[in-house]
């Protein structure tokens, strides 16, 4: 099988407990990915480290169809690894005083119901808020794909939330639309258009786009899959596809390497506001999330570990982040179902030996 792979063979020593053997990594790493091939749909993996993409391999097919092999350069559909971007997009507004992590959402949006006047922007971006999840309220006659503007037409028919603003988290996909609805009504611009012009091309991320049918021009892009006892059926799309706050962004192992870079710099906003969509969040009662602004927050292995993951039709990712090693982890598959973080928690096993 033909694939792309960048790797330094020399021997790296990240500090006294960790190093490996560029070559012995990628066997490695090959026996992890074994059960990706050319009959089956895979993975794309990168892994960069101090300012390098040291590894970039794909495995698998990216279509059955057409049997186009997968490369660090295919696109995935990322799904809620999107909302890292969302996030992004609503920092970049409020860094420009455009608007207020503190603002109250009704205020942007009067429509919405009388139960979400104490909801902030923040609220959203930390999954506290107690919005509904809009793919739970779904009408089962819908058969057209729903786009954001739709969530919020469905959130404005509720008549309660989960629970009381900052009282609680609970992941909720309808927050992440309403975030990319209010970047629209704050900068005159679709939200594709906004992560292009503010994001994508500042960074020079020239394949990554909002994916919009009929209007964006999409190459080298993966197809999603699903498992059956028969092998593999095509799985590509489903009603919450067309949504693009919470899941809609399709990129490759290449670009994601440009963002993880910008990441340690002040290029898009302030170190302050990155250090603050970081740090955990704290909710009305004193109690502690591991959720910051589009960022799940633990430790693995023993150190700070900053990650999100993304699951959808066809499609399951992970990308992780290790600051202090400055090291990162990416891996995209095009089957769903498939846990993408039990792959990248090998990947960070290899290397973060004790």
């Amino acid at each position: 099988m033909k694939f792309f792979l960048i790797i330094i063979l020399s021997v790296f020593t990240f500090n006294s407990s960790i190093h490996y053997k560029g070559d012995e990594l990628e066997k490695k790493i090959d026996e992890i990915f074994a059960g990706f091939n050319s009959l089956t749909p895979g993975a794309a993996v990168g892994i960069y480290y101090k300012s390098k993409l040291i590894f970039g391999k794909g495995y698998g097919l990216a279509s059955l169809e057409s049997r186009v092999e997968i490369t660090r350069e295919t696109n995935f559909r990322l799904a809620s690894v999107t909302k890292q971007f969302t996030a992004m997009s609503i920092m970049l507004l409020a860094a420009e005083r455009k608007l207020s992590l503190d603002d109250l959402i009704i205020q942007y949006f009067p429509e919405l119901p009388k139960y979400t006047d104490r909801i902030t922007v923040k609220d959203l971006l930390r999954h506290t808020s107690g919005l509904p999840d809009y793919e739970d309220l779904i009408d089962d006659t819908t058969t057209v794909q729903l786009k954001d503007k739709d969530v919020l037409q469905i959130l404005a028919k509720t008549d309660k939330g989960y629970f009381e603003p900052g009282t609680k988290h609970k992941y909720s996909n309808s927050g992440y639309a309403l975030l990319a609805l209010l970047a629209e009504k704050i900068s005159g611009l679709t939200f594709a258009e906004f992560l292009k012009d503010r994001i994508f091309d500042p960074l020079e991320m020239k394949s990554s786009v909002a994916f919009e049918e009929g209007i964006s021009e999409l190459k080298n892009r993966a197809f999603g899959y699903a498992k059956n006892d028969s092998g593999y059926v095509f799985s590509d799309q489903s009603l919450t596809s067309a949504v693009l706050g919470d899941g809609g962004i399709y990129t490759s192992v290449e670009d994601m390497f440009k963002w993880d870079q910008a990441l340690y710099s002040s290029r898009l906003i302030d170190k302050y506001l990155l250090n603050e969509a970081w740090t955990k969040a704290i909710l009305n009662d004193g109690s502690v999330i591991d959720y910051g602004y589009g960022w799940y927050l633990d430790v693995y292995n023993n150190y700070q570990r900053i990650y999100h993951t993304g699951s959808t039709c066809g499609f399951s990712n992970v990308y992780m982040r290790i600051p202090q090693e400055e090291l990162s982890i990416v891996v995209l598959i095009n089957i769903r179902d498939i846990k993408a973080i039990e792959y990248g928690n090998k990947i960070a096993d290899l290397i973060l030996q004790k």
